[in-house]
């Protein structure tokens, strides 16, 4: 796990803040990609450090994005 230090603890709000909108999107629409994207995105925010957080999110994101272009 992560440093505790400022990077460490902003990252992880401003991912898990996105993540959760992305459950709730995924909830609410029932829409199984977003979903599951928000549910790795708040694991990536409790286990990855502040750098590979933001990589990973952002590469999750634009995973997300491109399936719901896709048509899945």
């Amino acid at each position: 796990m992560g440093a505790w230090n400022e990077s460490y603890l902003w990252a992880s709000m401003i991912w898990s803040s996105i993540a959760m909108g992305y459950l709730i999107y995924g909830k609410k629409q029932q829409s199984m990609i977003p979903f599951v994207g928000g549910v790795l995105m708040t694991a990536t925010s409790f286990l990855v450090p502040p750098l590979a957080m933001s990589l990973i999110c952002l590469a999750l994101m634009f995973g997300v994005w491109w399936l719901l272009k896709q048509g899945y």
